[in-house]
């Protein structure tokens, strides 16, 4: 009998005990999630960053983002990324843990709290540069935020692939004399612009850059770039056809090319042609 009395003690001890973990259990459960009763306050970050380079600043224009419930289409956030394009050598230059930011401050950023009652799936869109309409790229992305769990540190970063490329001279709509010699100058920048040129974080001797003269959207000639001196500018010359054999004028196109990093610019501009100017006669 007293074997069974103390098989009995036994089993009421393990119950006892089975009790208190479980009683435990459940109020690390509760500790741990607390059902929100109302929107919760969540913050996020949103960084817009040029691919393979800094982030979209004031000096481009910055970029606008929006943020949308996916399931609802509702626009829960919108606005512009704005601040400086970041540290070059902090960014391109420094080696850090994956769990360091990769732009830290004062790289360009869009904050704003957004007030959530439920998990949701949400739609990021960015579109950039805003200060350069011909090279604006749009990007977006989809997130699961949790109420009350802020996105911050690097927050979500969005890549824009591409290039700022700017024909400085001749300027845009400068009639061009039939049978002369025009030297163009065109610019070329990623899209947080940062200069590319020989040697640089931004290598000009890996991309592919060149010029092309059109008429009637007919290649007339190729032209070869060359370095200027000045950071992020190239030239070349070239030679202006007769005007009659471009009646509705020229188009000078420059096209800048990396295909290893998949960024690709250009820019167009149209000019009128005039007929050969001769000087004036001499009084006899």
């Amino acid at each position: 009998m007293w074997i069974q009395a103390l098989k009995s003690n036994n089993t009421v001890r393990l119950f006892a005990a089975c009790t208190v973990l479980l009683a435990a259990h459940a109020a690390v459960a509760a500790t741990l999630y607390e059902p929100p009763l109302g929107p919760v306050p969540t913050e996020i970050l949103v960084r817009v960053v040029a691919g393979g380079a800094m982030a979209l600043g004031d000096d481009v224009g910055g970029a606008r983002i929006t943020i949308t419930d996916t399931a609802t289409g509702t626009v829960l956030a919108r606005g512009l990324q704005q601040g400086e394009a970041g540290h070059q050598n902090q960014i391109m230059r420094t080696p850090r843990l994956m769990d360091e930011p990769h732009y830290p401050s004062p790289a360009a950023a869009f904050r704003t709290t957004l007030h959530l009652e439920r998990p949701t799936l949400v739609t990021i869109t960015a579109e950039g540069p805003l200060a350069y309409p011909q090279a604006v790229r749009q990007t977006s992305t989809r997130v699961l935020l949790i109420p009350g769990q802020d996105l911050t540190h690097d927050g979500i970063v969005l890549h824009l692939y591409g290039f700022l490329v700017q024909i400085e001279h001749p300027k845009p709509g400068e009639p061009l004399i039939a049978k002369s010699d025009v030297q163009l100058r065109a610019s070329i920048r990623t899209l947080s612009g940062n200069p590319v040129r020989p040697h640089g974080d931004w290598d000009s001797r890996k991309l592919s850059m060149y010029g092309e003269v059109l008429a009637g959207g007919r290649v007339l000639e190729r032209i070869q770039l060359f370095y200027g001196g000045s950071k992020g500018l190239f030239e070349a010359p070239f030679f202006v056809p007769r005007d009659t054999e471009v009646p509705d004028g020229l188009t000078l196109r420059i096209v800048a090319a990396d295909n290893a990093g998949g960024r690709f610019g250009l820019h167009e501009v149209q000019y009128p042609v005039l007929s050969e100017r001769l000087p004036p006669a001499l009084p006899r």
